[in-house]
């Protein structure tokens, strides 16, 4: 697993390993990464479907309640296929502007 940090944002990219193992890895490493906005670079799954994204859903939610934000990024599952607690976009890019708002929103307080 590797993580680039930039700023207040982690972008954790993972080596070739099953999405299980992953997970597994990601959830055993939160505690280094919890107090950054995550994004999780998905694009190295060849085969990935909206049940595969679902498995974050617990993850994604705990940290978003810590009011940060947690974006996947894949271009194999679409984000209408998903429930909108669980964001998803295609590029690393949009993961940075969804970020920058989210960032935005609590700034503000909305």
């Amino acid at each position: 697993m590797v993580f680039d940090k930039d700023g207040t944002t982690t972008i954790v990219d993972q080596e070739n390993i099953s999405l299980a193992k992953f997970l597994e890895n990601l959830n055993n490493a939160y505690e280094k990464i919890k107090n950054d906005n995550i994004i999780v670079n998905l694009f190295s799954f060849s085969v990935l479907t909206s049940s595969d994204v679902l498995e974050f859903l617990d993850l994604s939610n705990m940290h978003r309640a810590s009011n940060k934000s947690f974006v996947l990024v894949t271009n194999k599952v679409s984000y209408d296929d998903v429930p909108e607690e669980i964001c998803v976009v295609p590029t690393i890019q949009e993961a940075r502007d969804i970020i920058e708002m989210e960032e935005i929103e609590r700034d503000l307080g909305i």
